[in-house]
Order: structure tokens, then C-alpha cells, then sequence
């Protein structure tokens, strides 16, 4: 899959504005884009899922009954195979390759490594200076007031993204971080893989020169400037402040020249959160927050969706960017995967940027700012401090002199929700991803302005989020289910809870903490089911079009026995808007 930066100009799906989102790098990856390797995952009781040879073997096979040269490449993080092509073919004759592992009992799935590109704009004023996207009451994150608690200090956060470019603003935040860009002419540095994330440029000469309705472009520097929202230095009478500056960046490469593959990010994915890539040394600072300002149309892949998972199975959390192209984030990965952080761009005046993706998998807002407004003739820059100003380099292809841009984007949004992690981590060093994710979520605002199609929970804020998490728990005892559960149209839906080791009945102002993340939640019933069966509704199809619950509730429950499976039933009554029960939790 082609991944493109979602803040800017670069082939890899990244989260970066742009002026005209309908013609970005991630909006116009074609579905006939041309396919270089393949990504299989075997069935773990196949030979071909532990065994290189056997792996070579059935690709060389399988691709001399589709009439091409398949050949084994390289395994994965994942453990997934890479199946090389033998160069770029047509999308019909992948496909006949893919049928023949498709038809293969021993192999779980099979998908084309796709591109992504780099999704933010820049803008041309550089005399940008205020981040009101920090501190201002309208729209900013309330950012100041979490740094009475917390700078970030003990937390690695992996930006995987285009690399780095030196930055005296970065550099003392900086540590090791990896080059996972395994083609030589994508990466421009005379190599594959190797030690160095150095960014060598992203520009692309001449039109088409990454495919159908690409175009020229120059260099987009976009690593290096996500990076700096997270963790420039701060308090050192220069440039900008980070949001975690206590916190450490890790640059891993991923996007050059037209984007990214699937199969690169999947291994840094796995790399940066502590996993084992062959070929690879060992992270010796393996990251509890990763950032990916990057993505590309479809839906999530299996290779995705296990990087991710065995990433925060190892205890990492992941943000990733909705997207620039002012549509349902559902269609875009890694937006669309599961167990992440997806974060959708709001402007200074609190409304939806836009630009921005939307929709029920969004999780949180944040601020992406706007270099225009949506009724500007597409390309102006009339707002250029209205954008997120970060660290970047003035070279137009390769580096030059440092420098201080605004930006705008979904790729400049995620930083903030990674920056604000990296602040709630080291604040609780035992918070989970799950319970960063329900904090953030929990102890949002209300955007000061509109969302049309879904923004999550609202606005990050900063210091509500951070005093969650680390101010005295409630008396009592606190349980919590994070599983998703799908709402459809016209169903009902329940997530269990089961409860123990509280004595007695349960409290007469029992807390009952709902987040559902649904369109229009008028068509919504919502029930809690006490262990004998009685019913307590705490909302009843009110709230109209309104986006989204994400509520406490208090129900007098003293006449029920404590100790059971409670659940949280949910009724949807109409057709048209769908979700999910993001999590829901109980305060005994």
C-alpha cells in the first residue's frame, strides 16, 4: 500500500494539510497503481510461516502458475512474507498472483504493499509566531498548565515519517532512531536499510513522476516538522516549544521519494515499539508512543492491523493521522485500524478544519490548523498564522538552512495527541494504551465551533487529561471494558462488565462512565443491566443529530447486589448512522 504524508507534499500518506486536499498524494493513490511485492501471512501451522525456504519455494511456485517470477523477499516483523514481483506489474496481474495464494487453504490472507504519502502544505509566510494551537482559550489544547505536572521526561515517542533533518531546536531531543526505506532509489541516501534516518528529500521533479495525477513537488522536511510539535526544545530563548519537551523523538524513516510501502512501515511499526525485524539491531530505546502522520485510501490491511496490535500489546500507544481529504476517515489506513488513536484536524476557531477527514472511527480532535479559509480560491495562503508553526529546513530538495514554518494538516493534529501521551506516560508510567486513549477521550472539550460528519470525543485538552491521570482515584473500586462493540442499524448491542470483590449492595450514586462513538445519537437507547436483569436507562434517544456520548452518568443502584456481570445494552432505533461502543466503565 503507497502511504502519503498527511501535512504536505510528499508521495507517503501523511497527515499533512493541503491547500486543495482533492488533488493531495493520498486522495489520488488509484486503485490501478502499479504493484512491486506482495505481503502473505501463513497460517502459523504452515511449513511457510517459520521456514524462509519453504516461504521462497511456494512463492516461486505460485508465481509460475500466474505466469510471473514471484520470488521471497524478506520476512517481516509481523512474520508476515514480502513476495517480490520481479519489478512493477499491472494490478490485474498481481491479482493473479494473489489468486493463486488466495486459493492456497494454508495462507491467511494476502494484499498488494501499497504506497503512502505525505499529507501537509506549506505555507510560504514565515513570520509565524504564536502557537496558539498551545494555550488560546478558543481552540487551543491547554497545553501550559499540564507542564505544572509534566514535561514528558522518560518517554521515547517514534515519529514514522520521512526522517530527520538537523535542527538546533531538535537535536539535544533527539535519540538513535532507524531507516527502514528498503528501496535505494525511494530513499536517496546510496542504500537500503540502515542506521542512519537521515532525511535526504521527498521532492518529486516532474509530474507523474510518482504516478497517474502526481506532481511535481518539492522537498516537505515533514518528519522533521511533526517532530517538533511533539518535542522541540523549550525554555531555551529559541523557536518554538514542544508539547512534551521533557519527552525524547525518535526519527524512523519510512517515506521518501513517492511515499512509503506497507511492508516498511509495518517493520518500523514493530521496531519502534520493541519487536524484532530480521536483518535489524534491537531498539535500544524502544518507544511508548508512536506517531504516524501518514496514510493512503482503503481500508486497514492485516498487515497494519498486526503491527499495530503487537505494538500495543507491548505496551506502545499509536496515533495516527484521519486524513486530508475532507471525507470519512473509514476509508483511509491506518486511520481505519483498530487499537489506535485517530485524530481529526480542528482550526483556530474550534471548528473542523477543512480539509480533514471525519466520521464514527475518529477519536479525538485536535489542532491541524487552516493556512486558508475552506471559501479561499484553492492554493492561496491567506491564514498563514493560523497554521501550526513547527522546525523544518528552507532546502527545496536537499537540506539547507533551518528553519521555523507553519504548517497545516492532519499531519500537524497527531503530534499533538502523541505529545500529549508521551505528557500522560511519564505523569503514570502504568497507564496502559487503552487508558491513555479513554483519558484523552474522557476529559475532552466540546469543540468551540461545528463538526460536520464527526470529530470523536471533541477537543484534546491537555491539562483535564493529564489531571486525570494522575490526580487520587475515586473512592471505591473502578471497573472498565475497552473492547469495541459495533452498533448497526437497528440493533441491540451489550458490553459486559464483570464485577468483584466489592461488598454488599452497590452505592446509590454508582458511576457509570459511557463512551459511544455514534452519528446522530438520537436514535440511541442506552441501558445499564444490573447482574439480576433490572434496567437503568441513562439516555433515551434525546440529543438529536448530535455526534457522539461521551458522558458519566450517576444511577442509584443501592438495591442491587454489587458483585455479578454487569453490561451496558445499547438499542439503535433507525437506519442511517452506525458506531460503536468505544468503552464504558463502572465507580463503585
Amino acid at each position: 500500500m503507497s502511504v502519503t504524508l498527511l501535512a504536505g507534499s510528499a508521495t507517503a500518506s501523511v497527515a499533512v494539510a493541503v491547500e486543495n486536499p482533492a488533488t493531495a498524494p493520498a486522495a489520488t493513490v488509484a486503485a490501478t497503481a502499479p504493484v512491486e511485492n506482495l505481503i502473505v501471512g501463513y497460517k502459523s501451522s504452515a511449513t511457510e510461516a517459520s521456514s524462509n525456504t519453504a516461504a521462497a519455494d511456494d512463492a516461486a511456485a505460485k508465481g509460475k502458475k500466474a505466469g510471473k517470477k514471484a520470488k521471497f523477499d524478506r520476512r517481516l516483523g509481523t512474520g508476515a512474507a514480502l513476495v517480490n514481483l520481479g519489478g512493477t506489474v499491472a494490478p490485474a496481474e498481481a491479482a493473479d498472483v494473489m489468486a493463486q495464494f488466495r486459493a492456497d487453504p494454508d495462507v491467511a490472507y494476502v494484499e498488494p504493499d501499497t504506497r503512502a504519502y505525505a499529507t501537509a502544505v506549506t505555507p510560504n509566510d514565515t513570520e509565524y509566531a504564536k502557537q496558539w494551537d498551545l494555550f488560546e482559550p478558543t481552540a487551543g489544547m491547554n497545553v501550559p498548565a499540564a507542564w505544572d505536572k509534566t514535561t514528558g521526561s522518560g518517554v521515547t515517542v517514534a515519529v514514522i515519517d520521512t526522517g530527520y533533518v538537523a535542527h538546533s531546536d531538535l537535536a539535544a531531543n533527539t535519540v538513535a532512531g532507524y531507516d527502514f526505506i528498503s528501496s535505494a532509489t525511494y530513499a536517496r541516501d546510496g542504500g537500503g536499510r540502515d542506521s542512519n534516518p537521515a532525511d535526504e528529500g521527498d521532492w518529486n521533479a516532474t509530474d507523474g513522476e510518482c504516478g497517474v495525477n502526481s506532481k511535481a513537488s518539492n522537498s516537505s522536511w515533514h518528519g522533521t516538522h511533526v517532530a517538533g510539535t511533539i518535542a522541540a526544545s523549550t525554555n531555551n530563548s529559541k523557536g518554538v516549544a514542544g508539547i512534551a519537551y521533557g519527552a525524547k523523538v525518535q526519527h524512523v524513516r519510512v517515506l521518501g521519494k513517492c511515499g512509503g510501502s506497507t511492508s516498511d512501515i509495518v517493520d518500523a511499526i514493530t521496531w519502534a515499539s520493541g519487536g524484532s525485524v530480521a536483518g535489524v539491531p534491537a531498539n535500544a530505546t524502544p518507544a511508548k508512543v508512536i506517531n504516524m502522520s501518514l496514510g493512503g485510501p482503503g481500508a486497514c490491511g492485516t498487515s497494519y492491523q498486526n503491527a499495530i496490535n503487537a505494538a500495543v500489546a507491548r505496551g506502545t500507544t499509536v496515533v495516527v493521522a484521519a486524513g486530508n481529504s475532507n471525507s470519512d476517515a473509514a476509508g483511509f489506513s491506518p486511520a481505519s485500524c483498530n487499537n489506535v488513536i485517530n485524530v481529526a484536524a480542528s482550526n483556530r476557531a474550534g471548528d473542523r478544519s477543512y480539509y480533514s477527514n471525519y466520521g464514527a472511527i475518529i477519536d479525538i480532535a485536535a489542532p491541524g490548523g487552516e493556512t486558508r479559509r475552506a471559501t479561499d480560491t484553492p492554493g492561496t495562503v491567506t491564514t498563514p498564522e493560523n497554521a501550526i508553526l513547527s522546525t523544518l529546513n528552507a532546502g527545496t530538495t536537499t537540506p539547507g538552512a533551518e528553519i521555523y514554518k507553519p504548517y497545516q494538516g492532519t499531519s500537524m493534529a497527531a503530534p499533538h495527541v502523541a505529545g500529549l501521551a508521551a505528557l500522560m506516560k511519564s505523569a503514570n508510567s502504568a497507564l496502559t494504551p487503552a487508558q491513555i486513549e479513554t483519558a484523552i477521550k474522557n476529559n475532552a472539550r466540546p469543540l468551540a465551533g461545528t463538526c460536520t460528519g464527526g470529530c470523536g470525543a471533541g477537543l484534546a485538552d491537555a491539562t483535564a487529561a493529564v489531571a486525570a491521570v494522575t490526580s487520587t482515584p475515586p473512592a471505591g473500586k473502578f471497573f472498565e471494558s475497552t473492547a469495541d462493540v459495533a452498533i448497526g442499524d437497528n440493533t441491540t448491542v451489550e458490553s459486559p462488565i464483570a464485577v468483584s470483590g466489592v461488598t454488599g449492595n452497590a452505592p446509590a450514586t454508582l458511576k457509570v462512565g459511557v463512551n459511544i462513538v455514534h452519528t446522530y445519537i438520537g436514535d440511541l437507547k442506552v441501558d445499564l443491566i444490573a447482574p439480576d436483569g433490572s434496567v437503568y436507562t441513562v439516555h433515551n434517544r434525546s440529543g438529536s443529530s448530535t455526534d457522539n456520548i461521551n458522558q458519566v452518568y450517576t444511577v442509584n443502584a443501592s438495591s442491587e447486589v454489587a458483585n455479578g456481570t454487569w453490561k451496558l445494552r445499547v438499542n439503535d432505533n433507525a437506519g442511517g448512522d452506525t458506531g460503536r461502543i468505544d468503552s464504558w466503565n463502572l465507580t463503585f
